[in-house]
């Protein structure tokens, strides 16, 4: 009798055969790029033809195309055993095990309790697993014959595998070099973990300073080692010995990061550091006496069959929604005024500075400073909007606010006198110090104080930028409620800039454009980032067709937004979305459709932050302002000294 043990994970998929001492025999590790059943069916029949054929099968992990290296061959493809040999018994784990194991029939066994009961059978010494696979990542207490405490990641990347995958393909590095360099960096730099999209901004940064490599790869190492102990140890005694298993333990520069955060003077990693599972799952089948007869014909059949869910979202677009109508009207550039405009304020519509009179006309300046954009909004006494600017601020708050100074000196320097100032945003202090602010407030009381002046009956307001999204809720202009995101950008525009480039698709037009199309959205649920990319792959992989897929995101965003950040609070009658995202008309009719409701993108949505501090400083300003120039060529805003 021989026993097979698969380990099925959302990333790969792991076999090792066992004979009936607990011998290995043979192993297989491959990644599945989306298709576990599949990738499964074929390590199956590889195995079993090997052993019949008295060879084992390769014993070492292949790369990601499946291919082995140097003399291995490819997986073999012969004829399809109607059923397994009775000299077989298989036993199954992991995430996308289980639906394996209810095809044929075999009760899988826990992934805990897998990993758990083969470290305690062929490593009894230890005391505590840290096991990091493709999408999960576990803490396993031991105690003397079971698991005596245990925790798990939720539905976020940050400290798994394909966060790390993601950063090395950013990096333009195979993860193996990823896993090498990391080892020759002295000074890991800090880098967010909890999130990848905000990892990348923090790389970014790093780039333009000039980072070396190493140390970017070091750094992200040590987020994931420093994430791990803050969402999953969260201060739980760990004991020693500690063994590192799963497929992230290949990486030198994590068993480095380890050792440092958690203060380890050794961390044992075992020989078969990825293949653990499967081990636990033969094992304990084997040690119970169970034996798993199965027909791996019946795992062909399914794979044949299986198909892509019927029933998605509604399309988009549906007849009698006049939507274009409402959201693409003539002239307004994806701004979408048209549905509630006889409420309205129409004095935030752009006047011509050139026939602004008497000369200089009063006015009032808003920087909005985000992680993303760097907003800014000259609006003179009346409310009226003056000039405006949408940069990106790239890591450099202070070059984008003196980019967009000069710019707006250039349009209308000559033509106003700047009575005060506010700054708002992320980088709001920094950028009050720098100009000489009048008044600095937070982005919610500057998105709820440009709502209210835009239409005084709003009641809720929707706002996703770049990094961040907040709910806001008004009574009578007044902020009643509030709520933002946390450390999670599956609800925000990066979210949709990273699947777009996925897809090889423009976010600007094309997204929305090919979105509309869509007759069956997906379902593609509530996801991290990094998962999203995963299962994107695996619907497109199974014939699912990308303007559905495209449609799909765009729900998704919605779903994030509305069950993580709004999270049950109140949604009125009267709803503004404002932020960058707005511009994306399929994510406004994914809300619309989602929340069967109508919505109102507002004017200059995309700066409304700015809007606001510039209505805050005119309301604030009862006399002279102290806004310093610190740019020569940001000559439009005159200092104030009479």
């Amino acid at each position: 009798m021989k026993f097979i043990g698969l380990d099925a994970g959302s990333v790969s998929v792991k076999v090792v055969v066992l004979d009936k001492n607990g011998v290995k025999l043979g192993s297989h590790y491959i990644r599945h790029k989306g298709h576990p059943l599949k990738i499964a069916f074929e390590l199956l029949k590889s195995a079993i033809s090997c052993q019949q054929s008295a060879v084992s099968p390769p014993t070492h992990p292949l790369p990601r195309g499946g291919k082995g290296e140097g003399n291995n061959s490819e997986i073999q493809t012969g004829q399809t055993q109607r059923s397994a040999p009775t000299n077989f018994s298989l036993s199954i784990t992991g995430s996308a095990g289980r639906l394996i194991a209810s095809v044929l029939g075999i009760e899988p066994v826990n992934e805990l309790v897998a990993q758990s009961y083969a470290t305690k059978k062929l490593f009894p010494h230890i005391k505590t697993i840290i096991e990091l696979g493709g999408e999960d990542s576990k803490l396993i207490l031991l105690g003397e014959n079971s698991v005596k405490e245990f925790s798990m990641n939720s539905v976020c990347a940050a400290g798994t595998g394909s966060f790390l995958d993601q950063q090395a393909e950013r990096l333009r590095l195979t993860i193996e070099e990823f896993s090498d360099l990391s080892l020759k960096a002295e000074k890991p730099p800090r880098i967010a973990g909890r999130c990848s999209v905000f990892a990348k901004s923090d790389m970014i940064h790093l780039q333009q300073i000039a980072t070396p490599t190493e140390d970017l790869v070091a750094g992200l190492c040590f987020a994931v080692a420093r994430n791990f102990k803050g969402s999953i140890s969260r201060g739980r005694k760990i004991e020693t010995p500690v063994s590192f298993q799963g497929g992230v333990a290949a990486n030198k520069g994590m068993v480095r990061a380890f050792r440092s955060v958690f203060e380890l003077g050794e961390l044992f990693v075992p020989p078969d550091f990825n293949l653990m599972g499967a081990f636990g799952a033969a094992f304990k089948d084997m040690d119970e006496g169970r034996k798993n007869s199965f027909e791996i014909k019946k795992l062909e059949d399914f794979i044949k069959s299986d198909k892509l869910p019927e029933a998605g979202y509604k399309p988009l677009i549906t007849e009698g929604d006049n939507f274009f109508e409402r959201h693409i009207g003539k002239g307004s550039r994806g701004q979408g005024v048209k549905g509630s405009s006889e409420k309205i304020n129409h004095s935030l519509e752009p006047s011509n500075p050139r026939i602004l009179e008497p000369f200089p006309t009063k006015a009032y300046l808003g920087i909005d400073i985000g992680s993303i954009s760097t907003n800014l909004a000259v609006t003179d006494e009346e409310g009226r909007l003056l000039s405006k600017r949408y940069l990106m601020t790239a890591g450099r708050p202070i070059e984008a606010v003196m980019q967009g100074l000069r710019e707006l000196g250039e349009e209308i320097g000559d033509k106003v006198e700047i009575m005060g100032v506010g700054t708002t945003g992320s980088g709001r202090y920094m950028i009050a110090d720098y100009v000489g602010a009048d008044v600095v407030k937070n982005e919610i009381t500057a998105q709820a104080t440009a709502a209210a002046f835009i239409n005084k009956n709003v009641d809720t307001i929707l706002e996703i930028g770049g990094q961040d999204s907040k709910y806001i809720s008004l009574r009578d202009g007044v902020i009643v409620d509030f709520e933002m995101n946390k450390a999670c950008a599956a609800g925000t525009g990066s979210f949709l800039e990273e699947q777009a480039e996925k897809l090889n698709i423009q976010i600007k037009n094309e997204f929305a454009e090919l979105s509309f199309s869509a007759e069956n959205p997906c379902r593609l649920g509530e996801r991290c980032t990094v998962f999203m990319e995963n299962s994107l792959m695996s619907n497109l992989q199974r014939g699912a067709d990308k303007n559905n897929l495209l449609a799909g995101l765009a729900y998704s965003i919605v779903q994030n937004y509305i069950n993580r950040v709004v999270a049950g609070k109140n949604i009125g009658e009267n709803i503004f979305f404002q932020g960058g995202v707005a511009f994306n008309k399929s994510v406004v009719a994914a809300f619309e459709k989602y929340l069967n409701t109508k919505i109102t993108v507002p004017p200059h949505h995309d700066v409304t932050g700015a809007i606001g501090m510039a209505l805050i400083a005119r309301d604030y300003m009862m006399q002279d302002t102290r806004f310093k120039m610190q740019d020569s060529h940001a000559s439009c805003i005159v200092h104030h000294s009479s």
